[in-house]
């Protein structure tokens, strides 16, 4: 029985399409990522240790990166002392934008992004506990990943958050598919032998 061969005109339309099913999949793949991050950036509220870019096209002397201290105060040019901790990235960008229309600029076109997002953190029963850099998409799991794991003495099915914006501070059961936010305090109990 002969083998099929295929002419080099069929394998470079099989190659092309094969790099095309490839990069269709990797864009779906950053577009669910985008829409997560996006649905992310329009619910989050700035807070301490989130670094932001505010920039305002065409006015280079507009442009301030700087990350939120605890007073969550940031100095912006021609307004003065602007009390950022709280709002979400849309309500900075209208309260830059009102206060230069008001006098200083015709129709500024302010874009607020979030630079680096606050870290969370996480102890108990993992090998390095400490805070990290929150990633959009952060699991338990990963979370744990990037503290070098559990300890052998971990309980994976008593795992507690204090989430960063809960002002009552209370602690609440989680799983290690949980998603994580920035500002988070994970915990992670012994389990008995």
């Amino acid at each position: 029985m002969m083998g099929h061969t295929r002419s080099p005109g069929q394998r470079a339309w099989r190659a092309a399409l094969s790099i095309f099913s490839a990069l269709w999949l990797v864009l779906a793949a950053a577009s669910a990522v985008a829409i997560t991050d996006s649905t992310l950036v329009d619910n989050y509220r700035l807070g301490s240790g989130d670094k932001i870019l505010i920039n305002v096209y065409g006015e280079d002397d507009l442009t301030v990166e700087t990350q939120l201290s605890d007073s969550g105060l940031v100095n912006y040019p021609f307004l003065g002392e602007l009390k950022v901790n709280g709002m979400t990235v849309a309500q900075l960008e209208a309260t830059i934008h009102g206060g230069l229309k008001d006098g200083y600029l015709v129709n500024p076109n302010v874009h607020v992004s979030i630079m680096e997002y606050r870290p969370f953190y996480i102890h108990g029963e993992v090998e390095r506990p400490g805070g990290y850099p929150y990633q959009p998409g952060l699991t338990v799991s990963k979370a744990a990943a990037l503290a070098q794991g559990f300890t052998e003495r971990a309980s994976e099915s008593k795992i507690f958050v204090v989430r960063g914006d809960d002002s009552s501070k209370t602690p609440k059961k989680i799983t290690l598919n949980t998603e994580l936010r920035p500002g988070d305090v994970v915990t992670v109990e012994q389990r008995f032998f």
